[in-house]
């Protein structure tokens, strides 16, 4: 079964996530509700079994309980993804969300890389700081081992970028880990 399960345990956040790479359960509670949002969207649009807890120091701001369950997300893709054998690697997708046009592109590599590139008009939504996004998508990068390419094209609504941004790494991400039935590592080298 492709799939992982990771605790981290810090002085700021305290993580129990589990990763099902071919479906399951959804379930996300982060203290944040518009990132539980983002999260549940990125599960059901990867087709990813996801539960998740955290209980982060809210008190300070979002940016550990963000950033801190965007490691561990890597962490659980890398360990389910094992020699990354027998997946397509590459994948990439455009999200619309109404008046928002967000795209990414992903590489299962071993080589974490993070391009990110968007602009959110409006600094919250809810409970969640925007600026928080590429902090979650290079900490899910660079836990994963992957390169990410993410670019909001265009959008006046930081609440359809963010989510679209969202759905479009998981779609991107749907695409590369999608089992070809190879039996090896899809690389010119025979690893990953």
């Amino acid at each position: 079964m492709r799939a992982a399960e990771i605790k981290r345990k810090t002085k700021e956040t305290d993580i129990s996530l589990s990763l099902v790479l071919d479906g399951g359960e959804v379930s996300i509670d982060t203290g944040i509700g518009f990132f539980d949002h983002m999260l549940n969207s990125f599960a059901t649009h990867g087709g990813f079994g996801l539960t998740v807890s955290v209980k982060g120091d809210l008190h300070v701001d979002e940016h550990h309980t963000v950033e801190d369950t965007g490691i561990v997300l890597g962490q659980a893709f890398a360990k389910a993804l094992g020699d990354k054998g027998s997946i397509d690697r590459f994948g990439s997708f455009y999200v619309p969300m109404d008046e928002a046009l967000a795209f990414a592109s992903v590489d299962v590599s071993g080589r974490p890389f993070l391009v990110f590139d968007a602009d959110f008009p409006q600094e919250r939504c809810g409970g969640y700081d925007c600026a928080m996004t590429v902090e979650f998508m290079r900490a899910l990068a660079f836990n994963a081992g992957i390169t990410l390419h993410l670019k909001a094209l265009y959008g006046d609504n930081s609440h359809h970028i963010t989510e679209a941004l969202y759905k479009a790494a998981a779609h991107a991400l749907r695409l590369a880990v999608r089992p070809n039935g190879s039996g090896q590592p899809l690389s010119t080298k025979g690893v990953l």
